[in-house]
């Protein structure tokens, strides 16, 4: 972002609100906005047509609503920044929005106050929040797991086949594996078969990993 003006688009579904909105960043000689969409589908449309710094967007609208719209313009990586302007509270959707890569959320009764900042912060590359949304912030923050999609996918197994995929981690031969579980070597390589199609794994290398991202390893 240069010193140009900050180009915005707006998406909401009531025109009474665009025109709210408008009326705010219109005091801002540095900001222009240059659209206005009332779903999804017309800011990407929009997006591509003007190539936006920022898009100020609402998440509840008829047709494509604006979380679908989100992750699609940041899967696009064109450079426009999505501020999401809601009624909802932080609570509801600030961490995953922000995980899903919008650069800012501002509830609409702060708008009046705060709208015009918080469109300069994100058209030069910093994320916006309110500051009372620091705690949600922080435990969400403190609530993620980093291997939360592996640990789901390690649940689905069954009891068994947990076994074997430790055993395995733990570099444990199929006729070793079925000694120690009471099976034998050929019902081992079954439940590895199992294990290969449930957790796309191919090599014991593969085993070892998943096993030391969840810890199996440090309880032996």
């Amino acid at each position: 972002m240069t010193g140009d003006l900050i180009r915005v688009v707006l998406a909401d579904d009531h025109t009474v609100v665009r025109a709210g909105l408008k009326a705010v960043l219109g005091t801002a000689k540095d900001i222009d906005v240059v659209g206005e969409a009332k779903n999804g589908e017309e800011a990407l449309a929009l997006v591509e047509r003007f190539h936006p710094h920022v898009v100020v967007m609402d998440l509840s609208m008829v047709g494509m609503d604006g979380i679908t719209a989100t992750k699609e313009l940041v899967a696009r990586k064109n450079g426009t920044r999505v501020l999401v302007l809601t009624m909802h509270p932080e609570e509801d959707y600030l961490v995953p929005l922000l995980e899903a890569g919008a650069a800012g959320y501002l509830v609409k009764s702060a708008a009046d106050r705060e709208l015009i900042d918080a469109v300069r912060a994100v058209a030069k590359g910093d994320v916006y929040v309110r500051p009372a949304a620091a705690r949600v912030l922080a435990k969400g923050l403190t609530k993620k797991d980093p291997h939360q999609q592996d640990r789901e996918k390690f649940e689905r197994l069954t009891e068994r086949e947990r076994d074997v995929l430790r055993l395995t981690a733990q570099g444990y031969s199929a006729p070793e594996i079925g000694e120690r579980l009471f099976i034998s070597p050929k019902t081992v390589d079954t439940y590895k078969q199992r294990i290969n199609e449930k957790l796309g794994l191919s090599h014991r290398a593969d085993y070892v990993q998943l096993a030391l991202r969840l810890g199996l390893l440090a309880r032996e």
